[in-house]
């Protein structure tokens, strides 16, 4: 039997490289990278390149979009230069200004659209709703009222599932996923801020530390 086709909504970060590992024990990948006037967009895209290139995606099968009207939208840290990225606060229950507002919806979007055009079979995206920055678009229920969307709005023969297999793991049990599947973690960026070397400080930046420490791994981006 030939395998299902997955779109996989690829950052360049952590999470979206686990996704994509996950999704290629059982799918062929199709790999859709967003830009959106972030502050490591290009540094992004070299991840998403990366990894495109050790799954051997084909050129095909690469999908780069730019959504700039996020970036003239603002509301963000990640989008506007003059809203500094604040250095991370783990324990504070308020959404950071981190957070660009409703991102997930155009990437989701973005990726249903490219599925039906593919004729593919779902949808994959990296969000982690219990141990992350606690973004709104990130959380399940967000993720399931869009399936339902996706199926009103799609051709009536269209079946496209929205996958989202990190949803309720802990960071720290997504390391030791990405590990166990040999995912190219080396390849991943997470930095909010800088694009050489991690600043070690923003919230992406801790939240990783903390789940490598929490796993017992050695970060290789940092070795």
């Amino acid at each position: 039997m030939s395998k299902e086709l997955a779109v996989v909504l690829l950052s360049g970060g952590l999470d979206s490289c686990v996704t994509a590992a996950v999704a290629a024990q059982s799918c062929d990948l199709a790999l859709l990278h967003l830009s959106y006037g972030q502050r490591t967009e290009a540094r992004e895209v070299r991840s998403f390149k990366a990894i495109a290139d050790h799954y051997d995606v084909s050129k095909a099968r690469r999908l780069c979009v730019e959504a700039r009207f996020l970036e003239r939208v603002g509301g963000s840290a990640l989008t506007n230069s003059a809203i500094a990225v604040p250095e991370a606060n783990l324990d504070s229950p308020s959404i950071p200004i981190t957070y660009v507002p409703f991102r997930n919806a155009h990437l989701i979007s973005l990726g249903v659209s490219w599925a039906e055009v593919l004729s593919a079979d779902a949808v994959y995206i990296g969000v982690v709703e219990e141990d992350s920055s606690g973004y709104p678009d990130c959380r399940e229920d967000f993720c399931r009222a869009f399936e339902k969307a996706i199926d009103l709005g799609t051709r009536p023969e269209t079946r496209i599932r929205l996958e989202t297999p990190l949803i309720h793991k802990s960071k720290a049990d997504i390391v030791s996923l990405g590990v166990s599947l040999q995912a190219p973690l080396d390849l991943t960026w997470s930095c909010y801020s800088d694009n050489d070397r991690p600043c070690g400080r923003c919230e992406s930046c801790s939240l990783r530390a903390r789940a490598f420490g929490q796993a017992g791994v050695q970060d290789p981006i940092l070795s």
